[in-house]
């Protein structure tokens, strides 16, 4: 079955809640979409949403990747070589992880599409539901606490509060997170990469009594002997994010000592659900938990991290709140989240459906 034709755009998605985190504001969620049409009529969507701070891909780079020029190699080939084509993206496209990985997830999506079996069950299923954290950004104590109230109110039962900027001031708002709500919360803090290593043996030592689960990289992304260097129980709750891009960065994270405890895989760094899982093997031969994030995405991409997530044995955590603030989709389906938990639909592919 041969790919007939692929179409390529963008959008700017939206945010009903601008937030803060230690590097920038984010107010504006724009994608970059490509639509795979195969020669039977089917079609698969991947969507793109690079972070340049992170990657250093920028936007009108990750689009330009994309054009149908750059793209038209893909035209004509045959979807059952789906392992193969994904390995010639990852080849042309080195230096754009978002636009590798809306391709890879498109070309994911039509294949299993074809297979006529969700994405999951193609890749082996091992886990079926799992808790999704929700974000809450660098904000006051009175509006850290607002927020909480409302995701309490909507099902949630796992924050993730960004942290960063002023360590007395991160820690004053998971005390008092603590004095109003309890142990009604799972709460998980992401400083990403705003502390030093001395900031953050002292973050630990004054929160470890608030039962907080992972602190996400407290550390600069290129800082990774300081990492292996912490005290071993706080390496053991330390996810790397920023330095974890690709599978020779996980390599260079378990090398002994190993530097965290838990990797956390995004598809818009790493490029894709095939580069995904090949970072996800290595944490699994070193007894390396996964913890799957997002940027602001849409609704297929974070579909396509959970069906890579849940094939996964050794994923123990998810953040993909990504979509869940957007004003708009391009799509319907995807996902299925009831009460803060996310399950994968029982569709071919993603199971997402143009609007």
């Amino acid at each position: 079955m041969k790919i007939k034709s692929i179409t390529t755009w963008s959008a700017d998605l939206g945010n009903t809640k601008p937030y803060t985190i230690a590097f920038k504001t984010v107010d504006e969620v724009n994608n970059a979409f490509v639509e795979i049409t195969l020669d039977n009529g089917l079609t698969g969507i991947g969507a793109g949403n690079p972070s340049e701070y992170v990657t250093g891909e920028k936007f009108q780079s990750c689009v330009e990747a994309l054009s149908e020029k750059n793209s038209s190699f893909l035209v004509g080939r045959d979807i059952r070589e789906v392992n193969q084509l994904a390995f010639e993206v990852w080849q042309k496209f080195p230096k754009n992880p978002a636009a590798r990985a809306a391709l890879d997830i498109a070309l994911h999506d039509a294949f299993t599409q074809f297979l006529n079996v969700p994405l999951v069950k193609y890749l082996g299923q091992k886990i079926h539901s799992l808790p999704t954290s929700n974000t809450i950004g660098i904000k006051n104590v009175e509006e850290t606490l607002k927020e909480a109230q409302e995701y309490g109110e909507r099902g949630f039962q796992i924050l993730k509060v960004k942290l960063g900027k002023d360590l007395d001031e991160d820690i004053e708002r998971l005390v008092k997170l603590r004095e109003k709500f309890g142990k009604k919360f799972v709460i998980r803090i992401d400083t990403n990469q705003g502390y030093t290593s001395e900031q953050t043996i002292q973050f630990y030592q004054k929160t470890k009594h608030l039962d907080i689960e992972l602190i996400e990289q407290p550390l600069p992304a290129k800082e990774i002997d300081a990492m292996k260097k912490l005290p071993d129980e706080i390496r053991k709750v330390i996810a790397a994010d920023e330095s974890l891009l690709t599978p020779t960065d996980a390599l260079k994270l378990v090398s002994p000592p190993v530097a965290s405890g838990i990797f956390n895989i995004k598809l818009m760094k790493c490029g894709g659900v095939s580069q995904a899982l090949k970072i996800a093997d290595i944490a699994g031969q070193s007894n390396v938990d996964l913890f799957w994030g997002c940027n602001d995405e849409s609704i297929v991409s974070i579909t396509a991290a959970l069906h890579a997530a849940f094939a996964c044995s050794n994923t123990k955590y998810i953040d993909l709140d990504g979509s869940l603030d957007l004003v708009r989709d391009v799509v319907k389906g995807g996902f299925i989240l009831k009460e803060g938990i996310m399950y994968c639909s029982d569709k071919p592919g993603l199971g997402v459906e143009r609007i």
